[in-house]
């Protein structure tokens, strides 16, 4: 009976023929690495030693990102994704340190790569459900889908781009009811909402509101009464139906609306700032603002 280790040398030094009957010399085809399952056990050990002290301390980097660096700072900075990038270098010192030199010889540079990549993506991975809820909640509140005018005659062409809403309209002027939609990925209705509306120029805003989202009541049904937005419906991509209005596409978007009355021309500046208390920073508040355009164009 023939051996496998005799089998597999047979196969590697297996001679050819000649041209002309001669034969050509034997030639090893591969070389057979030998197996020390001794040695193996040892590296696999070391291995895995080097695998937890990596997990361990991309978890460690995480919560002391999260409990200890983020509250000291006012929102997000380079500083919270630098920092841990930086660490990476600090991988191969600590396994010095806390692994026994007879199992840290034996790492190799394929080891220190697949260690730095393991510690970067337990820390992105535990980071990620540090930061969002339920454990925390660091994104602002903000305007769902932008600003929208309640459709009316008068309006010969409208476009939004940019935080700008154009509007052209072929008479003196429009009535104008003028609405958006707070989204947030918790609870919309707690965030605090200052609103202003003015025209350039003019001194006395054509609307002002303060408060939390889910009280303001009369502007949420000033909203509920708009029978169609000028820009119209959100169609789902998946299922191709229109669904709600492109101003507030979500069902859970908090919508509101202003009748500024009839205006004309002129230039109109939208400032919204919207705030959310219970952020992990050391305002404990996340903030979201931005001032929109509404431009009102009078065309032959």
């Amino acid at each position: 009976m023939v051996d496998v280790d005799s089998a597999l040398r047979a196969s590697a030094f297996s001679g050819k023929r000649k041209r002309g009957g001669s034969d050509k010399e034997d030639k090893p085809s591969t070389v057979l690495e030998p197996f020390d399952p001794a040695t193996h056990a040892v590296k696999e050990k070391a291995e895995a030693i080097s695998m937890w002290i990596v997990i361990v301390y991309g978890l460690v980097v995480s919560a002391l990102m999260r409990y200890f660096l983020m509250p000291s700072l006012e929102g997000t900075q380079q500083i919270l994704w630098l920092l841990p990038l930086l660490l990476m270098a600090t991988v191969q010192p600590l396994h010095r340190v806390l692994v026994p030199s007879h199992f840290y010889n034996l790492y190799t540079r394929g080891n220190w790569f697949r260690a730095c990549f393991l510690y970067l993506f337990t820390w992105l991975a535990l980071s990620f459900a540090l930061v969002n809820p339920p454990l925390a909640d660091i994104a602002a509140p903000h305007l769902a889908g932008g600003l929208d005018i309640e459709a009316t005659d008068g309006i010969a062409q409208a476009t939004w781009k940019q935080s700008t809403y154009s509007i052209n309209i072929d008479q003196d002027s429009i009535p104008v009811v003028l609405g958006f939609a707070v989204r947030d990925n918790v609870d919309a209705g707690n965030s605090t909402m200052s609103l202003t509306i003015t025209q350039k120029g003019q001194p006395d805003p054509l609307a002002h509101a303060e408060g939390l989202v889910k009280d303001q009541d009369a502007p949420s049904a000033v909203f509920d009464d708009v029978g169609e937005w000028q820009r119209g419906l959100w169609k789902n991509t998946l299922t191709g139906e229109f669904e709600g209005p492109l101003v507030a596409p979500n069902p859970l978007d908090i919508g509101m609306a202003w009748d500024l009355g009839t205006i004309g021309p002129g230039e109109y500046s939208v400032q919204i700032e919207l705030v959310e208390n219970g952020a992990p920073w050391s305002t404990g508040q996340n903030t979201w603002s931005n001032e929109y355009r509404l431009l009102i164009t009078q065309v032959a």
